[in-house]
């Protein structure tokens, strides 16, 4: 362990994974990427792990619409650098894609695809958020 390190209580109960997949972010700043997903995607945080000495976090666990994200800095030192994120766009399939879509355009993500109605019959929009994620909001 080094000097940055942070002790967790081992005999803590972490709270239970929802969903299926959780997928697991790494971005600049996983404090700010937090707040700013409660903003645009009324996420909810269930637990974090305490910053260290350097502000980095290692763990914080999300819900966003009945489904967990986690999310964590990036720790070059341990072999888990800082990448640009690609190929992949996180899905929020919901029943209100107006007020999902309009929420999270007014947090400020970059539109990259308007949402619009497509040949399969769903809305569908493509957003950016400021770390670099892309995700997709559908529906009906």
């Amino acid at each position: 362990m080094s000097e940055t390190s942070v002790t967790v209580d081992e005999n803590q109960e972490l709270p239970k994974v929802q969903g299926g997949v959780a997928p697991y972010l790494m971005v600049d700043g996983a404090s700010k990427a937090a707040s700013f997903y409660e903003q645009a995607f009324a996420a909810t945080e269930i637990h974090r792990h305490p910053a260290d000495e350097s502000g980095r976090t290692m763990h914080i666990h999300l819900v966003i619409h009945g489904g967990s994200i986690m999310l964590s800095d990036a720790y070059p030192e341990y072999g888990q650098p800082l990448r640009e994120h690609s190929g992949y766009t996180l899905t929020l399939a919901v029943e209100d894609v107006d007020g999902w879509w309009s929420r999270a355009v007014g947090a400020g993500v970059e539109v990259v695809m308007p949402l619009e109605r497509m040949f399969w019959g769903d809305r569908y929009g493509q957003i950016r958020d400021p770390f670099g994620v892309n995700w997709a909001i559908t529906g009906k």
